[in-house]
């Protein structure tokens, strides 16, 4: 490829996510108008207070299922970092990715954390990635679960019917077996890609991972499910979130937007008034986006706080050890 062509194939990659973002939420923007909003309102409103409380404790419990992601990066790479602090940290890191994004929480703000706690950039990296293998080994058993189980329906023949969602489903379970056969056979179990290198899991932990991944996606969907009252088959819920996650993840929009709305309109459109569907996915993003992001920002703020005093109480003690031999001498430090 000649140097011309790669410069304008790096714009491209640049600019490409952001011309796609940017269609999706004028086309979101489009839609929104023509929402009957007031009755959106009066569909909000009559939620119970129960129903809600159970889903603000079910998110509160998927947060620490995700958190405990970490952990196997932890038990991995053996950094020194306790485990409550570990769990604190990936919770605070998942609020802030679900809010604005997997480069401002799940990269940034988990590299600041972390490093602030002492521990070094290239093994952040490596509890990044293990732990976003162990959220996306979890998303395949789950997704091909469903496509083997219950295929969704789509409006206006948007799928290709129910014996190629079943085939995708068959090698989404088989990819995540592959997984977890690598994890128990390699020898050693390192993963390779150029000059980066990701130490492996064993069997057994690699199955930790499936099963913890696949249970949070799992409450994810019982949560919206409880929302909905049970008016609404689990599979097919589960099914709408699952495919409102990869539509996020495509379209870059933060906190998938006006996207996720989108995607159970056009799912669950024809089994309950869109109006409905709508206050539903809104108390979601309430209980399991905004309310966490509310307690995640003190949280930041306090561990910001912590971290500057312990690296100032360290500081402190340093600076006593290198004076010390000046004061026994009757110098005075400098």
């Amino acid at each position: 490829m000649s140097p011309a062509r790669q410069r304008l194939w790096r714009w491209t990659k640049r600019i490409a996510p952001w011309a796609l973002a940017a269609l999706v939420l004028a086309l979101v923007a489009q839609q929104a108008r023509a929402v009957d909003w007031p009755q959106v309102w009066v569909s909000l409103r009559q939620l119970s207070a129960g129903r809600l409380a159970l889903a603000a404790g079910l998110a509160a419990l998927s947060y620490g299922v995700y958190a405990g992601f970490d952990l196997v990066g932890r038990h991995l790479t053996r950094h020194g970092l306790s485990v409550p602090r570990t769990l604190v940290t990936a919770a605070i890191s998942y609020a802030f990715n679900l809010n604005f994004g997997a480069l401002v929480g799940g990269f940034a703000m988990r590299l600041r954390l972390y490093t602030r706690w002492g521990v070094a950039a290239a093994t952040v990296a490596k509890v990044i990635a293990l732990s976003m293998t162990t959220n996306w080994l979890g998303y395949l058993w789950v997704s091909g679960g469903v496509l083997l189980w219950s295929p969704p329906t789509l409006p206006g023949g948007w799928a290709p019917g129910d014996t190629v969602l079943r085939a995708l489903g068959a090698a989404m379970v088989a990819l995540a077996s592959a997984y977890l056969v690598l994890c128990a056979v390699s020898r050693p179990r390192t993963l390779k890609w150029r000059e980066h290198e990701l130490a492996l899991p064993g069997g057994r932990l690699a199955l930790v991972q499936a099963l913890a991944g696949g249970a949070n996606w799992l409450l994810m969907g019982t949560i919206v499910w409880v929302l909905f009252e049970g008016r609404v088959d689990f599979a097919l819920v589960l099914g709408a979130l699952l495919m409102a996650a990869v539509a996020g993840v495509i379209t870059h929009v933060p906190a998938g937007l006006g996207v996720l709305e989108a995607v159970f309109v056009a799912t669950l459109g024809g089994v309950l008034p869109a109006t409905e569907v709508l206050a539903v996915v809104l108390a979601y993003r309430a209980a399991y986006y905004l309310l966490p992001l509310a307690l995640a920002l003190p949280a930041y703020a306090w561990s910001e706080a912590a971290a500057r005093r312990g690296g100032a109480a360290a500081q402190g003690r340093q600076g006593i050890k290198d004076s010390g031999p000046a004061l026994r001498r009757g110098g005075r430090p400098t």
